[in-house]
């Protein structure tokens, strides 16, 4: 997971760019649409939309739209899209694992991109269970640095159920069993500390280092992925050293 934070982390400073921030925004949209319909409209109630909310306005997604989806997804007003939530496998160069969870209005497109988006760029897609059991559910909270100290945020998530504390870039990583996401992002809030992004995702139980070259392919092939509509997530199980990251960053 470090190595997948720690370049997701780099790659959101540069985020600003028109064209990537209005993907960005599209995607959190549909988290807040998604998870109103399925929980219900009033995020005091839906720790799923909360969260959802939450990330959207730390990504500056503008009021007036997070509130349309909310209404949108809680069937408060029309126009709510028939998502489907789809999850592929596949491989990237090197041999990294990849889960890709899309979500769509159209199945056949997604399969397509996905496709499209693995093999033009060295992977492939793979049998379901073939990849999956090599990720494990977790919950995820984002801490930023700033401000605190690894051991504020472990006092405060411990207690609470947190397995453990990464640095991840610019945040601190909290991970817990997803059944315990929601006791783990309340008592960081009650200790007064700041966070990024609480939700579930899939960390992998076993990682496989790159060196930069293989951290090119694989990147240039997350970004094609993320680069589709339909795809929600990307999850892979690499890992980088700082060095290699600060290599790759002075080519941008």
């Amino acid at each position: 997971m470090s190595g997948h934070s720690k370049w997701a982390t780099t790659k959101h400073k540069k985020a600003a760019l028109d064209a990537k921030r209005g993907k960005l925004f599209a995607k959190l949209i549909k988290n807040i649409e998604v998870a109103a319909r399925v929980g219900g409209p009033d995020p005091d109630s839906n720790p799923t939309l909360f969260d959802a909310i939450y990330k959207a306005k730390k990504n500056s997604v503008p009021n007036d739209n997070i509130e349309r989806a909310r209404k949108r997804g809680g069937g408060l007003e029309a126009g709510g899209a028939d998502w489907q939530t789809i999850m592929y496998e596949g491989y990237a160069p090197g041999g990294v694992a990849v889960l890709i969870e899309c979500l769509t209005d159209n199945r056949n497109r997604a399969a397509s991109e996905v496709r499209v988006a693995l093999t033009r760029n060295g992977g492939s897609l793979a049998d379901p269970g073939s990849v999956s059991y090599m990720f494990n559910r977790k919950g995820v909270v984002l801490v930023p640095m700033a401000g605190t100290t690894e051991d504020d945020v472990m006092m405060a998530a411990l207690d609470a159920g947190a397995e453990e504390i990464n640095e991840a870039g610019d945040n601190f990583e909290v991970i817990s069993e997803a059944g315990d996401l929601l006791t783990v992002r309340k008592a960081i809030q009650e200790a007064g500390l700041d966070y990024e992004s609480a939700e579930s995702s899939f960390v992998p139980s076993m990682q496989v280092e790159l060196d930069a070259e293989g951290a090119r392919k694989v990147f240039r092939l997350i970004e094609a992925l993320e680069d589709s509509d339909d795809v929600q997530n990307v999850w892979a199980n690499f890992d980088v050293s700082d060095e290699v990251l600060a290599e790759l960053n002075e080519e941008d």
